[in-house]
């Protein structure tokens, strides 16, 4: 992984408070004017049983539109002239080698790199027809519609269940008639209800490590998200967890856009509609391809993209 991923994962609690708060810490962002991987046989097989609703991008409502992004950090220029659209009920899963951009990528989507003092970016990051970027946008709003869930699971560590759940309401002066109405939504909608529902007024680190990160997914929900970007969730969990936050994923992805990044194949291929390959190769991040997850795993278009997903390199 690039020094750059190392310095977003150790920012990820500051992150998750400043999400909602909209303060981008000490940035001085600069905006341009203008596991291991397994056969591909495998992947061929947990695509085909996994029962996508994808269907083609003519019939499908963007969610989320990037537009030709660039981003340095510094004078390295890390990524080069990204272009997505993100479908309104679908699951896009980023995949390629440590260190490519994926995890800065998905960052620019609701501005979080900027907690790297030295981030620039270029392009365009298009939601509701409006650019994220523009002067005068308000970025808590942003950050309200654009959610994210960290690698490592973040739960506020003096704050119980319920108030980890709530706190983004809170931090962004959002008023709610039915408190407890909306906690046990979440909490379901996050998978972790039936757990914790005799539990509420404990602390939220002394749930087990797959606990925490559905609950801090609750804690995403509770603000009502138009998108959900999620850098890596399963790859501190175990099996049994990473199953149950697969499934959550799935759910959630009927009522929005989800956007993940992993290195695991095979949860790509179980979890989303579409796939996007990024490659660096000893430059900047660049997107090699994109399509169906079923196309990308089973008939993709460049050489570069097989060799990766047949385990060739990675």
């Amino acid at each position: 992984m690039s020094n750059h991923d190392n310095s977003n994962s150790t920012n990820d609690r500051e992150e998750s408070m400043s999400q909602v708060t909209g303060n981008p810490g000490s940035s001085t962002q600069k905006r341009d004017a203008t596991s291991r991987p397994v056969s591909s046989n495998s992947l061929s097989d947990v695509t085909s049983a996994r029962l996508s609703k994808v269907g083609t991008p003519n019939t499908l409502a963007t969610g989320l539109e990037a537009r030709g992004i660039h981003a340095w950090f510094g004078k390295k220029h890390v990524l080069e002239d990204i272009s997505l659209d993100f479908f309104t009920g679908t699951v896009t899963a980023l995949i390629g080698p440590s260190g490519c951009g994926k995890s800065t990528f998905i960052r620019t989507l609701n501005r979080m790199h900027e907690f790297i003092p030295t981030a620039a970016l270029a392009g365009q990051v298009i939601l509701d027809g409006k650019d994220v970027y523009d002067s005068g946008v308000d970025v808590t709003k942003i950050r309200l519609k654009i959610g994210m869930v960290f690698q490592k699971p973040n739960p506020f560590p003096s704050m119980t269940i319920k108030e980890n759940v709530l706190s983004g309401l809170k931090l962004a002066q959002i008023k709610i008639e039915n408190s407890d109405e909306l906690l046990e939504s979440c909490l379901r909608r996050a998978g972790l209800w039936d757990e914790v529902k005799d539990r509420l007024s404990e602390y939220g680190g002394a749930l087990s490590g797959g606990q925490q990160q559905r609950l801090c997914i609750a804690r995403s929900l509770a603000v009502n998200p138009q998108v959900l970007l999620m850098d890596e969730p399963c790859s501190a969990l175990d099996p049994g967890s990473t199953l149950r936050i697969e499934e959550t994923i799935r759910e959630l992805s009927a009522t929005m856009s989800i956007v993940i990044v992993t290195h695991n194949m095979q949860q790509a291929a179980r979890v989303s509609d579409y796939t996007g390959f990024f490659l660096s190769d000893g430059g900047p991040g660049r997107l090699i391809e994109r399509g169906s997850t079923n196309d990308i795993f089973t008939n993709p278009k460049e050489k570069r993209t097989e060799d990766y997903v047949s385990g060739r390199f990675g």
